[in-house]
């Protein structure tokens, strides 16, 4: 009887698929966190009002963690989305890193510096703790960088405060090609990662009547026509 009890778990045992032991999951990419905007990170968001990470034309974070500063960047398009670190509102001598969609489906992140209109990869890659993820035509990721690097003239030091570049558009075979626009945005003013903002800019075609001169001109119209002509 001792033998059956025995044979017969061993049996079990078997059929649990020892010992042929499957590969961990994979743990999925995070969605980004809007909620938290403002609060324990900065945002930039660009596109139609009330957008989020998913729905954005483009959208960025930025929190500090330790001595790092975790970025999330995430753009509706199938090539890449980037940041441009600058001491202007110019592309030009900027430390930017870059999330690139290859044609094997990964994201990897890059480093660039702008050599006036062209981006130069530099091999020298700060970024750490990298995750990547391209879904519903969206390349999203999420990565580290620290806040004091030596001196260098390719990579800038995150404690001081520079104007934020915010670009994306098509690859090809991984390799990044021209923006999908002709003047990308840019923060308005220079962004300290030691305060939080959760800055909204909307796109072209939400800026119609966004201007003071838009404004101006329908009050005046507005008036003409309650007026009427004499």
């Amino acid at each position: 009887f001792l033998l059956l009890v025995f044979y017969l778990v061993v049996i079990s045992f078997d059929y649990t698929g020892y010992p042929f032991p499957t590969a961990p999951p994979v743990d999925p990419f995070a969605k980004i966190r809007v909620d938290d905007c403002g609060k324990t990170k900065g945002c930039f968001r660009y596109g139609k009002p009330g957008c989020n990470a998913e729905t954005c034309d483009y959208f960025l974070s930025y929190r500090r963690i330790g001595a790092d500063v975790e970025f999330e960047l995430s753009a509706d398009t199938d090539g890449w989305v980037a940041v441009g670190f600058s001491s202007d509102k110019k592309m030009g001598g900027d430390d930017v890193m870059a999330c690139v969609h290859d044609d094997n489906g990964r994201v990897r992140i890059q480093h660039f510096y702008n050599v006036g209109q062209w981006a130069k990869e530099i091999q020298r890659n700060p970024a750490r703790d990298e995750e990547g993820v391209f879904e519903n035509n969206r390349v999203t990721c999420r990565f580290k960088r620290p806040v004091y690097v030596p001196r260098e003239e390719t990579i800038v030091d995150l404690h001081l405060s520079w104007y934020y570049l915010f670009a994306w558009g098509p690859a090809i075979q991984g390799s990044i090609t021209r923006h999908d626009i002709d003047s990308p945005p840019v923060s308005e003013r220079v962004v300290s990662i030691y305060k939080y903002e959760d800055i909204f800019m909307p796109s072209a075609a939400y800026q119609t009547f966004s201007s003071p001169f838009c404004l101006l001109l329908i009050v005046a119209l507005t008036f003409y026509l309650l007026m009427g002509t004499p």
